[in-house]
C-alpha cells in the first residue's frame, strides 16, 4: 500500500509538473505568436515604405529595355536608343558604383555622370568604400571622386564628367543642370541612380527644375527585410530590439544597418509629403508635387507607432538656398 501511495503520488506530481510545463509552452506560444505577428506587420510596412521611396521603371539596366522605355515617354521624332546621360548620385550605397558600371558596358547611355560633394552621407561612404578598396584613400574627398576611383579601381571604368560641389539632394539636382548646360546642353532624357530611400526625392526635384526632361528611374538596389528568429523572453517591445529581430534578403554591399535604413525612408515620407511641413509646393517647395498613397502613409504610421518617431532630420549643415 505503502509502496502504492508513493506511486500515486509520483504520477500526481508529474501531471503537476506537466500541466504546469504545458502552461508555460502554451505562454511562450501565445507570446511567440504575438511577436511573429508584429515582426510580420513591421517588416511589411518597412517593405511597403521602400518601394514607394526606391523606384526602378525598368526590370534590368540595359540598352533595351531602356530603350522601349524612353519609346513609352519620348515623342517618335526623338532618339530613343540610349538615354543622354545615366547620372549616379553619391548618397547611395557602394552597391551604386557596380549599377553604374552595368550601365556603361550595356551601353544605356551616350554620357555618364557621378554627383555628389560632401554631405550627410559622406563619412559612411568613405569608411565603407575604403574597407572595400584599401588600396584608395578616401579621406576628405567628395562622394564623386571616391564614386569614380571605386569604379576605375574595379571596373576598369570611367565617367565623362563629375560633380563635386553639390551638399544636398536639392543641390545635386541643381548642379547636375548647371553641368549638363555647359557640357550637354541639349540633354532630354536621363537616367537617375540614387539610393533606393533617396531616389523618388530626386526625380521630383528634377521634375520641379527641369519639367521637360525625360527622367527613367533606377535606385541602386532593391532589396526588401523579414523577421529572424527570435526568443520568447525576448519580447521586441522597444526599437532597439525588434529592429534586432530584422534582417535583409539580398542585402546589397554597404546596405544602411537596418535602423539607419528606417530612419531615411521615415525621413523621406515626411519630405515628400506634400504639406506646410514637407518638401512640395505646399511646404519648403524643394521639390515637385508627389501623391503619397495611403497604403504608404498608413505604412509609415505603423512604424512609427512600433518604433516611435525614427524620422531623419535635416541637417542645417549640409541646406542650400532655394532656387
Amino acid at each position: 500500500m505503502l509502496h502504492y501511495a508513493l506511486y500515486n503520488r509520483h504520477r500526481l506530481c508529474d501531471a503537476e509538473s506537466l500541466s504546469q510545463l504545458q502552461g508555460g509552452i502554451m505562454h511562450r506560444t501565445e507570446t511567440e505568436t504575438m511577436t511573429a505577428a508584429r515582426l510580420d506587420e513591421l517588416a511589411q510596412a518597412i517593405n511597403t515604405v521602400g518601394e514607394f521611396c526606391g523606384p526602378r521603371d525598368v526590370s534590368t539596366l540595359t540598352q533595351a529595355t531602356v530603350s522601349a522605355q524612353l519609346a513609352k515617354l519620348m515623342t517618335a521624332t526623338e532618339n530613343t536608343d540610349q538615354a543622354d546621360a545615366l547620372v549616379l548620385f553619391g548618397g547611395s550605397i557602394l552597391h551604386g558604383v557596380d549599377v553604374l558600371a552595368q550601365g556603361i558596358r550595356n551601353g544605356v547611355a551616350k554620357h555618364y555622370v557621378i554627383v555628389g560633394g560632401a554631405g550627410h552621407t559622406t563619412q559612411t561612404l568613405r569608411d565603407i568604400a575604403g574597407q572595400a578598396f584599401p588600396s584608395i584613400s578616401t579621406d576628405g574627398k567628395t562622394e564623386a571622386q571616391i564614386f569614380a576611383e571605386c569604379l576605375r579601381e574595379r571596373h576598369g571604368l570611367s565617367v565623362d564628367w563629375l560633380e563635386t560641389k553639390s551638399t544636398n539632394c536639392g543641390n545635386n539636382i541643381t548642379n547636375l543642370l548647371d553641368l549638363l548646360r555647359g557640357h550637354l546642353p541639349d540633354c532630354r532624357s536621363l537616367i537617375l541612380c540614387q539610393d533606393a530611400t533617396m531616389q523618388l526625392r530626386m526625380t521630383a526635384g528634377l521634375r520641379k527644375f527641369a519639367p521637360d526632361m525625360t527622367v527613367i528611374n533606377y535606385a541602386a538596389y532593391r532589396t526588401r527585410v523579414a523577421p529572424v528568429e527570435y526568443t520568447a523572453d525576448r519580447f521586441p517591445n522597444d526599437p532597439a530590439t525588434m529592429l534586432d529581430h530584422l534582417t535583409y534578403i539580398d542585402e546589397p554591399e554597404g546596405m544602411w544597418p537596418i535602423d539607419r535604413y528606417v530612419s531615411l525612408l521615415m525621413g523621406e515620407i515626411a519630405r515628400l509629403t506634400d504639406d506646410e511641413h514637407g518638401y512640395g509646393p505646399r511646404g519648403n517647395d524643394f521639390i515637385a508635387h508627389v501623391d503619397v498613397p495611403d497604403t504608404v502613409h498608413q505604412a509609415s504610421a505603423l512604424i512609427n507607432t512600433l518604433l516611435g518617431d525614427m524620422t531623419r532630420t535635416a541637417n542645417p549643415l549640409f541646406a542650400s538656398a532655394k532656387r
